[in-house]
């Protein structure tokens, strides 16, 4: 007898793939289609929540899962009557399992006191726990069967609380049900798991902490809402004498993140938050300061914002601590050990940074092993206009509670009579979440005057669409340089140009819109 049947095979390959897939790629709709062929239920091409019915996404997992129930009890039977299993049938009889056992315990992890404010008692934990092995054991304990993957209980069980937590995060908020919006969810699910989640389970779950990760996008589009969602989903071991994850308090011990925003300190204020500090190491300080790296536990990430802004000579630092996990506090020759993960987040643009040595290349390439890019809320709009009641929807009901539905039909409705539809939200979210509020206040919104369109993104876009002249080209070009080293002569030298050819060449309304309005207007240097 032999342990998987002629019209079982398809089925539980296509379970076999949809478990380790990137949920939130185009890819797993294939997998659900292969696996539920006729009962299939077309829906949208990505997996996005949807406002409506947030729980539509799921139905095709859901049947999947029912089917699945009736062909494991089956698949275990003839294996204790002693059917015939090939090492691969075996693997395929493995994969239906941890999904099967996923699917049934995923939702009350909460429940159980499992969730970030775990309050039920250890009988609760232990009831659902002593449940899981019950049915590990159910399964996977035959005798005569040795199954050639060999897992583990515990490790599964830290892994499927990891999958369910990642996917809450990226699932709940990461809005959109645009191409650009289901490529970052998947690209943040890459950060956390790999391309490769065997590869993942197998080994590299202990160790994605010593990869950096670095988010690059337009300011407003939601870089730090990345980085913590990468960082609170980290693996955490689950002790399962005392039916708690490794780090105190539970799993949130992993979700310890130390934002520092580099812009809005001095460069030594951003050392001493960063790497700490001793006592009169510098004038102020008047005692002993333990910096975010040494407060980060190994689970644990610093995030550094605005990263084109780090000082240098912090740069070098900085590359020691990723080189060799080593650091030193300001005025301290005692060396510390950084244990947790380096986020950092920029919409600058490195390359130029680079080219004008602002910024070093070797620090770049430490940085980048891991990159997640945001999308502007333009890109989201042009690729599906419908994502902007979505976002506004999820925005209202996160500020306006019962009065959502209301809010969400007034700013629409002023949006559409007065901003129109090809309004470009250069402050990309997080300037619609401030229209949705000011409608909310005022029942109007007035966009500033600042809000132009980042004239450094509209020259990248338009000269990757081969819009511009080679004279227009030049000028824009030559303008932005300008704006940035407020000399002709640096300017020249670093664009290869004469002084007389910049200076003719720079725009000032453009320079204009390059320089921010609300500071004073510099006098540059001739």
């Amino acid at each position: 007898m032999a342990l998987i049947l002629r019209g079982e095979r398809s089925f539980l390959q296509a379970v076999s793939q949809l478990g380790y897939s990137n949920p939130f790629l185009p890819k797993r709709i294939e997998f659900e289609r292969a696996a539920l062929g006729g009962d299939f239920t077309e829906g949208e091409p990505v997996w996005s929540q949807q406002v409506d019915d947030p729980e539509r996404p799921r139905i095709n997992v859901w049947r999947i899962v029912e089917r699945l129930e009736r062909v494991a009890e089956q698949l275990r039977a003839r294996l204790s009557e002693g059917a015939e299993a090939r090492a691969q049938d075996l693997v395929l009889y493995e994969d239906a399992i941890l999904l099967l056992l996923y699917q049934r315990y995923y939702r009350n992890f909460f429940e159980a006191g499992f969730g970030p404010a775990a309050a039920k008692t250890d009988s609760a934990r232990w009831r659902f726990y002593n449940s899981f092995l019950g049915d590990w054991r159910h399964f996977f304990h035959i005798d005569g069967v040795r199954f050639p993957t060999g897992h583990d209980p515990r490790h599964t069980f830290a892994c499927y609380r990891q999958i369910q937590l990642a996917f809450e995060q990226v699932f709940r908020d990461v809005i959109g049900s645009s191409m650009p919006a289901a490529r970052l969810r998947a690209s943040i699910w890459q950060s956390i798991f790999t391309h490769d989640m065997r590869r993942y389970r197998r080994t590299l779950y202990a160790r994605m902490g010593e990869f950096a990760t670095l988010i690059t996008g337009p300011s407003g589009t939601g870089k730090e809402l990345v980085a913590r969602a990468i960082a609170q989903s980290r693996y955490v071991p689950f002790d399962d004498q005392r039916l708690a994850f490794a780090e105190p308090g539970g799993y949130t011990g992993a979700g310890a993140f130390f934002p520092i925003n580099i812009a809005a300190f001095s460069p030594t204020l951003v050392e001493s938050e960063l790497f700490g500090h001793r006592r009169g190491a510098f004038t102020g300080a008047v005692a002993d300061r333990t910096g975010w790296l040494e407060s980060c536990p190994e689970l644990g990430s610093v995030f550094l914002d605005e990263l084109g802004d780090l000082d240098p000579a912090i740069q070098v630092k900085l590359l020691r601590v990723i080189e060799t996990r080593t650091f030193y506090p300001v005025g301290d020759t005692a060396g510390r050990q950084f244990q947790g993960k380096l986020i950092t987040a920029t919409n600058r643009d490195l390359a130029a940074a680079i080219a004008a040595g602002r910024f070093r290349e070797d620090l770049y390439y430490r940085l980048c092993s891991d990159q997640v890019t945001t999308p502007s809320l333009a890109e989201q709009l042009a690729d599906s206009p419908g994502v902007l009641r979505e976002l506004v929807c999820y925005m209202a009901r996160r500020v306006a509670g019962p009065e959502a539905d209301d809010l969400e039909r007034e700013v629409m409705e002023w949006v559409d009579g007065n901003l129109g539809t090809g309004y470009a939200w250069p402050g990309n979210y997080r300037e619609l979440e401030q229209c949705v509020k000011n409608v909310l206040i005022r029942r109007n919104y007035r966009p500033s005057r600042t809000a132009a369109e980042d004239p450094v993104e509209e020259f990248a876009r338009d000269a990757r669409a081969g819009r511009l002249s080679a004279e227009e080209l030049l000028r824009r070009y030559v303008t932005i340089a300008y704006s940035r080293t407020g000399s002709y002569e640096e300017t020249a030298r670093q664009l290869g140009l004469d002084r007389r050819t910049v200076k003719s060449k720079v725009d000032e309304r453009l320079l204009g819109a390059l320089t921010p309005a609300c500071t004073p207007r510099r006098r540059f240097p001739l």
